[in-house]
């Protein structure tokens, strides 16, 4: 569990994980609500996303029942159909899931370039404000100054991502790129970007 474990508990298993996952990416799924076979439709819906027959029927079946019953997933009636869906605390849960992912990428060779990240946020978000700077750290971001972190890669959607998650605004949270720092050889050292070219 992540320094802002505070913020969600993750599902404890791949499969369920795999099942928020689809849901988030489906956005809803209908299915006929008279069909006999209503489970083995949503477990095909459910596989068929995957491309793959990655988890049996029963054990899906009883993910799906455990999230349900945790409020994570609804389940509603619209004509002949059900409609399945993330709850509103499901998508958040689906959403540090998604940051809990996040990675930058470390290219082969170094763009020279630095990019740093400002946040200015105030005292009453201060949960969101602990949670982006522990999320910051994972990343590989180093302390710079007070309220900045710098980053010798490329991290622009990963910021948006996080910026969107904690509901920050650009003028809370600025990635900045720079050309040239001061002391940059002890960054270097930091980050070992003599090892990039």
């Amino acid at each position: 569990m992540s320094k802002y474990k505070y913020y969600f508990r993750k599902p404890r298993t791949e499969i369920a994980k795999d099942v928020m996952r689809w849901l988030l990416a489906a956005g809803a799924l209908s299915i006929a609500a008279t069909s006999p076979f209503f489970g083995i439709q949503a477990w095909r819906a459910f596989h068929k996303w995957q491309q793959q027959e990655k988890y049996q029927k029963r054990r899906f079946s009883s993910v799906f029942t455990r999230l349900k019953r945790s409020g994570v997933i609804a389940m509603e009636r619209d004509g002949h159909h059900v409609v399945i869906s993330l709850t509103s605390e499901g998508k958040k849960l689906a959403g540090y899931m998604q940051i809990d992912a996040l990675k930058i990428k470390h290219p082969k060779q170094w763009d020279k370039k630095w990019r740093l990240v400002l946040f200015d946020i105030v005292q009453s978000k201060r949960t969101e404000r602990n949670a982006l700077r522990a999320k910051l750290q994972e990343l590989g971001f180093r302390f710079f100054q007070k309220s900045a972190w710098i980053c010798p890669f490329e991290c622009k959607d990963e910021i948006e991502v996080l910026r969107n998650f904690f509901g920050l605004g650009s003028k809370e949270v600025s990635l900045v790129t720079a050309q040239n720092i001061e002391d940059e050889n002890h960054w270097k050292n930091k980050f070992g970007l003599d090892q990039l070219g």
